[in-house]
């Protein structure tokens, strides 16, 4: 059964250009140095029908997946609740339209919290006609079953924070990640097709560098493994490092088909 992946967004935070920024990647004509929040639409077969999975939905939500040319979505996970991963969120209502019921969202119990509370007015009553998401949130820590794939959630660090990556079989998505506990190291064992965060050269708090992403990578030992959540620092085009077979960064729109 193939899986889809297709990298929505591979920037940080503040995106790729910056606001107000003239260094050589944000002003560079090269669209895979032009960075969009970070997320990835994975799609599958499920009952004889394609079925599509977003995790995480970002401030772009809605142009990512005009871009992507999504047509229905299926389920939402959070890997957390940073603005740069959840506020997008009202932009699933289109899909509520399309398919007539409330779209599943999972994450942790704190993540959800927090989506509760940023998105309030969607979860209080208003007139029929209010133009808001319908949204069913369900709290997850343990693997679980979604559309005839298990999905396990793997915690990693975000600095002191607790994100959740996704293993989905032999592919797996980790961002906003400082540091992988040991035990999520085994989550990820036999992984084939990773998707790792590698914000920048030098040090960050909260994130992997490049280094730290290459020895993870190498660690981890996926056939081909994809950097996303890179900030301005880092140019497609001349890359500060040279990065072994199998290793490579990420843009938006990058499309992978995982038999």
């Amino acid at each position: 059964m193939d899986l889809e992946i297709v990298m929505l967004g591979a920037g940080t935070s503040n995106g790729v250009p910056v606001i107000a920024c003239e260094c050589p990647v944000c002003t560079s004509g090269d669209p895979r140095n032009q960075r969009t929040r970070p997320s990835v639409a994975l799609t599958w077969q499920y009952d004889g029908s394609p079925c599509t999975v977003v995790v995480d939905t970002g401030p772009e939500f809605r142009l990512q997946v005009l871009a992507a040319g999504l047509k229905r979505l299926d389920a939402v996970l959070f890997t957390h609740s940073h603005a740069d991963h959840i506020f997008g969120l009202d932009d699933v209502r289109a899909f509520n339209f399309l398919q007539g019921r409330a779209m599943p969202c999972y994450g942790s119990e704190e993540t959800l919290r927090t989506v509760r509370r940023s998105f309030a007015y969607v979860f209080e009553e208003t007139q029929e006609g209010g133009g808001k998401p319908s949204l069913e949130l369900l709290p997850v820590r343990e693997p679980f079953e979604l559309l005839g794939r298990t999905v396990v959630p793997v915690p990693v660090l975000h600095g002191a924070l607790e994100v959740f990556g996704y293993r989905f079989g032999r592919f797996a998505y980790v961002t906003d990640c400082s540091e992988i506990p040991e035990a999520s190291f085994a989550l990820l064992e036999g992984v084939e097709m990773l998707i790792l965060d590698a914000l920048r050269y030098h040090p960050h708090p909260t994130h992997f560098t490049v280094e730290q992403a290459l020895e993870a990578a190498q660690r981890i030992g996926a056939r081909r493994t994809v950097f996303t959540h890179m900030n301005h620092d880092v140019d497609y085009r001349r890359p500060q490092v040279t990065l072994p077979e199998g290793i490579e960064f990420g843009y938006d729109g990058l499309r992978i088909v995982l038999p």
